[in-house]
């Protein structure tokens, strides 16, 4: 059950991360017992000196004025009915910010936020929303290109959980299948998020096959560098079997 804020809260998370030109990523917590389990929050600077906010975490005053200066959040994009948590206090915070859902998600997240998009309304050729194929629209992703490269943008259909904090994140790192060892699908999502896994598959060989593939950010575990089109691949492998 996923419990929205009422009022700003800044939960313990770490360094913003610039990993390409005006892509910002950061790593935060979310408490449980016995640990913290990892979530991810990305910003993603637009044409015209916008910037859009990938499931939105609170963050210290230093680092939202970081976010401010790269370019003014105009759009919060909520990936999922489950990365709702953030989405009312940032609206709060910025009431002109539109909020975007992938299709399958607009009615949860609605219980939120209302939600003024369910598709690509960022205006900017190296910036692309997607409902991801397989899921019903239940799972958005972003292809940000800066000159050539792609970073990819993901939210719940892969993760990377392979540092979690306390006993209480491995146990559900390693049951719920958070990519502890592996990157991978998680299989709560894959049962509840996926019922085309061959339309899933054939979207993770389209973006392995991209050459300018350089990273895959999540929204639960490490930024994926090394071997991401190999990951992506074997994922889809897996998904066909």
């Amino acid at each position: 059950m996923v419990v929205a804020l009422d009022q700003w809260q800044v939960s313990p998370h770490g360094e913003l991360e610039e990993v390409d030109d005006g892509i910002l990523t950061v790593p935060g917590e979310i408490e449980m017992p016995l640990g913290h389990f990892p979530r991810r929050m990305t910003a993603v600077r637009l044409a015209g000196d916008r910037s859009l906010i990938f499931s939105a975490i609170a963050l210290s005053e230093p680092d939202m004025r970081r976010i401010e200066a790269m370019g003014w959040p105009n759009f919060l994009l909520v990936p999922s009915g489950f990365h709702r948590r953030d989405a009312r206090i940032w609206k709060q915070r910025y009431p002109p910010i539109k909020v975007v859902a992938p299709v399958g998600a607009r009615e949860a997240v609605e219980k939120v936020v209302p939600v003024d998009a369910t598709e690509d309304i960022f205006e900017d050729d190296a910036v692309h929303f997607l409902a991801v194929p397989g899921t019903s629209g239940r799972e958005a992703a972003l292809e940000v290109r800066r000159d050539g490269r792609l970073t990819l943008v993901l939210n719940d259909v892969l993760a990377n959980v392979a540092h979690p904090h306390g006993i209480g994140a491995q146990v559900m790192g390693r049951l719920f299948g958070f990519g502890v060892t592996r990157p991978q699908i998680p299989w709560v999502v894959k049962r509840k998020a996926v019922d085309e896994p061959g339309a899933l598959a054939a979207q993770f060989r389209t973006w392995a096959a991209d050459p300018g593939l350089r990273r895959i950010i999540v929204s639960h575990g490490d930024v994926i560098v090394e071997g991401a089109a190999g990951i992506l691949t074997e994922v889809a492998d897996a998904l066909d079997r």
